[in-house]
């Protein structure tokens, strides 16, 4: 059976997701919401992957690197970019390939950044989308693209505050025709 994997992105009200390579929020409930996803698994003896950009990669502070918990794979056009303690690939479908192989994995989080995600998004094995909507404008020049129609949302949370902010969690899914 094919690995499909799935998206988790926080994002403003014009889909803004990074500011200067940093994320434009401080937001700990969100951290621990993102923390909670892609750490948790059915089975015990399994774990999850998370792929990420180079840049997205270098944007985590050095004591959170690699993510704890989780096989971190970087995809970099980079032939020479190496990280300790990480699976790097120059594209997803190597990446992918990989993770399919490793039974030990259970699920895979696409978690950035805006390249990655303008690429994945349209691929057929992105089947599920985590997003938290942080509500403001916060002046971002890294964005999320428009969600396909593809994409029907399954979850939404009330609004909640924290941190000065008001967020929601949501969960799509594309549902079978």
């Amino acid at each position: 059976m094919t690995k499909t994997f799935s998206i988790v992105v926080a994002m403003d009200d014009r889909r803004g997701i990074g500011k200067n390579g940093t994320l434009p929020w401080h937001l700990p409930e969100d951290l621990k919401h993102f923390k909670d996803i892609t750490v948790t698994t059915s089975d015990p003896s399994r774990k999850n992957a998370v792929i990420m950009g180079r840049k997205t990669w270098e944007s985590l502070p050095v004591k959170f690197r690699p993510l704890p918990d989780r096989l971190n794979v970087i995809l970099s056009r980079n032939e020479e970019f190496t990280a300790k303690g990480v699976v790097v690939g120059s594209t997803l479908e190597r990446a992918m390939d990989v993770l399919e192989k490793d039974p030990k994995i259970e699920n895979i989080f696409v978690i950035g950044g805006a390249q990655i995600y303008t690429y994945v998004l349209h691929h057929p094995l992105c089947q599920r989308l985590f997003i938290t909507f942080v509500h403001g404008d916060f002046a971002c020049d890294a964005f999320f693209p428009l969600l396909p129609n593809r994409f029907q949302e399954v979850h939404r949370t009330p609004v909640l505050s924290g941190s000065g902010l008001s967020y929601c969690f949501t969960e799509f899914f594309v549902l079978a025709k």
